[in-house]
């Protein structure tokens, strides 16, 4: 069994270590913990999961775009043939979107390709959050969106996903009285469902 580090090792491990131990946060994008990695040492976990999240919300639109468009669809070819990282395998398999019936998989391919045609990158949510019923529900509103109000959408969807793969990554006691419930998603944009 591996050994969860600690905050106290991310901040006085080698750099590359801190890279290398934090690279899976973020879906095929290991130059983000490079971004922060000269930023130490972070007083919280907090503070290290803004400081990566404001890496990402730094870049130009092309290159977030860019970023974006590395993640899976939900309930897409990818999910189903087992070729995402093991992260998105683990929370897609939450809502068993690798195993929908023809009828469900035929209505999220329908939203996936509408939805990658009129923003150019893939639905991303946190779905640890939802039921397939409201993760359905949230993927119909933001096909209304405008794309400016998409861009930041999708990157406070992503930063609630890196912020519960770090909790899971990193032991200790929230750093907030309102972390323990997810609420701590909402400070980068995200609603968090009811």
């Amino acid at each position: 069994m591996t050994t969860r580090p600690t905050l106290e090792h991310l901040n006085t491990c080698a750099p590359e270590v801190f890279c290398a131990t934090l690279a899976d946060i973020w879906e095929h994008a290991p130059w983000v913990a490079h971004g922060v990695v000269g930023q130490r040492p972070f007083a919280t976990v907090d503070a290290l999961h803004t400081a990566m999240v404001d890496v990402v919300a730094a870049l130009d639109e092309p290159a977030r775009v860019a970023f974006y468009a590395g993640h899976p669809e939900l309930a897409g070819d990818d999910a189903r043939r087992g070729l995402m990282t093991d992260a998105s395998i683990a929370e897609q398999g939450t809502l068993a979107l690798a195993r929908l019936d023809t009828v469900d998989a035929e209505r999220w391919s329908a939203l996936n390709q509408a939805y990658r045609a009129r923003f150019g990158f893939p639905f991303i949510l946190c779905i640890r959050r939802h039921t397939r019923e409201s993760a359905l529900q949230a993927f119909e509103q933001r096909l209304a969106h405008d794309r400016n109000t998409e861009l930041a959408t999708t990157l406070g969807e992503i930063a609630a996903i890196t912020r519960l793969r770090l909790d899971r990554l990193v032991p200790g006691v929230p750093d907030t009285p309102d972390a323990a419930d997810g609420s701590h998603a909402a400070s980068h944009g995200e609603s968090i469902p009811s």
